[in-house]
């Protein structure tokens, strides 16, 4: 599994990481989804992602103790505080709440999960106060544009905003025009969410298609390349979610796999940028 520099971070992390929205909560669908996070990371897809808002809370439990047996150092985990939570205080008290869901002392990186009503400055001053309490190494931000992360990196002084977590795939390729390069030049990673979109890409995939073209060139499959496309820049990240065994195989086998100039141009014909446009989130 490759890795590279998450931004200014002075860490390495997977470039594929693993999503954990929507996991199974309870059942066999649970404990599949378990044994399927624990394969990822025996595949180097150690970058773990939660939330409070996801479940509950009884995501972050799930992720907690599928890890418990884990060596800690291994894994880079993320986790994120609600809108609604993130006065000050209300900031601080959610990530001691996630902490003790995930069963650990510390998260690698802690984000807020989109803009709030309350005043950016106190959240990313409460977000400064976890990393002095050691109960988060990184903060970040998670579907910002591109001025909206520029004020949150403004109000952070003694850590860097590390990171912006934004909706990104080949359908949705508004990240490209500023935010990526942006986030680049102020050493802050993009971690893409839901890289395959909510559409299917059966048509997408057809055989003489761009992609099905990429793949079959490199021995890979559609989703293979659909990675290896979205985490090409050097500050680009991503994280899909997979609930079975077959799937997190699937995405592993991205971590290597780096298309040539002829693979993007290819690709790039096939799902132009478009005009840019306000940031899309889900």
């Amino acid at each position: 599994m490759r890795r590279k520099a998450f931004a200014r971070t002075g860490v390495e992390v997977p470039v594929i990481g693993q999503g954990t929205w929507d996991a199974p909560e309870s059942g066999p669908r649970m404990a599949q989804a378990k044994r399927a996070l624990l394969r990822g990371i025996e595949l180097g897809m150690t970058h773990i992602d939660s939330a409070e808002m996801y479940g509950a809370g009884r995501v972050e439990a799930l992720v907690g103790e599928t890890i418990a047996a884990l060596d800690r150092t291994r894994l880079f985990l993320t986790t994120k505080v609600l809108p609604s939570n993130a006065t000050y205080k209300g900031t601080i008290a959610a990530a001691e709440r996630s902490l003790r869901r995930l069963g650990t002392d510390y998260v690698d990186l802690y984000l807020l999960h989109w803009p709030s009503e309350h005043p950016l400055e106190d959240t990313m001053r409460a977000l400064e106060t976890l990393v002095e309490q050691g109960k988060a190494r990184f903060v970040g931000v998670s579907n910002f544009d591109t001025a909206e992360m520029l004020e949150a990196a403004s109000y952070v002084r003694a850590v860097p905003l590390a990171c912006n977590q934004v909706l990104y795939h080949v359908h949705e390729r508004g990240p490209e025009h500023a935010l990526i390069p942006t986030a680049r030049d102020r050493g802050i990673a993009i971690v893409a969410y839901t890289p395959f979109g909510r559409r299917r890409f059966a048509r997408d995939a057809e055989e003489g298609g761009a992609l099905d073209t990429v793949a079959r060139k490199h021995g890979a499959t559609v989703r293979q390349v659909i990675l290896a496309f979205l985490t090409r820049a050097e500050n680009v990240f991503t994280i899909p979610k997979a609930a079975q065994l077959a799937h997190v195989e699937e995405n592993a086998g991205a971590g290597d796999l780096v298309l040539d100039a002829g693979d993007v141009a290819r690709i790039d014909a096939a799902f132009p940028r478009g005009k840019p446009g306000p940031l899309a989130t889900l």
